[in-house]
């Protein structure tokens, strides 16, 4: 059997580390589970100009060149590459009378190491993301690739019938207007998945 795991030898376990509170949560999350869980996995999926956004969940299996850590009773599935930018990071569940969930402290910045990356990513903070903020969308950045950049949209845009003309005649356009040397802005968003409040598919 192809082993997918990849180790860093002698230093898993200072890869990132999980409270107490969290272990807990998680192993009661996997014993109510039906099918045979591989472990938890986290990767980075975007980014900001102030904080990564997470995707953290149960995995059935690993992916190729996963980062394993094993606490024992489950293990942590880590995305390769975003362990450079998870190292120190801790998993925390919080629990009071507002809202319940994980929490990732993480010491690590958020910078781009493409310097245009990192400018487009300051202005999709600046001035892309209070634009659409009106209607509770985000838009996150994952990759500059010569001439094309790569988004998801989030939050009020995920599953709008309008994001298409979102994404070509605003998004699109002040990106360019700063940048004219991108062609292209590709969406990467499953709207199939999104439940948006201001707009239903298929209408507009």
């Amino acid at each position: 059997m192809k082993n997918l795991f990849k180790k860093i030898a002698g230093s898993e376990e200072s890869l990132l580390d999980i409270t107490p509170t969290a272990k807990e949560k998680i192993q009661s999350v996997i014993a109510s589970e039906d099918v045979e869980v591989e472990g938890l996995r986290i990767s980075i999926e975007g980014r900001n100009a102030t904080s990564f956004q997470y995707s953290l969940g149960l995995a059935t299996e690993a992916e190729d060149g996963d980062i394993v850590i094993d606490n024992g009773s489950f293990k942590v599935l880590v995305d390769s590459n975003s362990a450079s930018d998870l190292k120190g990071a801790v998993i925390d569940y919080v629990e009071d009378l507002n809202s319940s969930g994980f929490k990732i402290d993480n010491p690590n910045t958020p910078t781009w190491d493409n310097p245009k990356a990192q400018k487009i990513q300051e202005l999709i903070d600046e001035r892309i993301n209070p634009a659409v903020a009106a209607h509770g969308g985000q838009i996150e950045l994952l990759n500059v690739e010569d001439d094309a950049i790569y988004i998801h949209m989030g939050g009020g845009c995920q599953g709008c019938g309008m994001a298409n003309v979102t994404l070509k005649h605003g998004i699109e356009g002040m990106i360019q207007e700063v940048f004219p040397e991108i062609k292209r802005v590709i969406d990467t968003t499953d709207h199939a998945a999104g439940d948006n409040p201001y707009y239903s598919q298929g209408k507009g």
